[in-house]
């Protein structure tokens, strides 16, 4: 019976960090929704920034898969508001100057 206050007591917890949570989100002026976006968005921006270190030696494809990937990661970050990716400014300047320069490579092709 003790097992299942415990339990009880946990779960009753748990609902209520994300019911506090939720109201945190909406109250910052965001849907959970864009927030989940933004979190995902963090974790391909890492993975840009690291392949955007040798971004000169890859082929026109991976140039086309960077371009799409770092397009998702610009539309999350501009649904949430910038004090939350402050400390990413670095990483998405940078992926935003590698995007830009790949564009024009691609334009001057064409």
């Amino acid at each position: 019976m003790e097992v299942l206050t415990i339990i009880y007591i946990l779960l009753l917890l748990i609902v209520g960090l994300i019911v506090f949570s939720v109201v945190q989100i909406k109250s910052a002026g965001m849907n959970v929704k864009d927030f989940a976006e933004f979190i995902q968005a963090n974790q391909i921006l890492d993975n840009l920034y690291e392949v955007s270190i040798n971004y000169e030696k890859m082929s026109s494809k991976e140039k086309l898969i960077f371009l799409m990937e770092a397009e998702k990661v610009f539309s999350a970050f501009d649904k949430v508001p910038n004090m939350l990716w402050e400390d990413e400014y670095q990483k998405y300047n940078k992926i935003l100057d590698i995007y830009r320069d790949i564009k024009i490579l691609r334009w001057n092709e064409k």
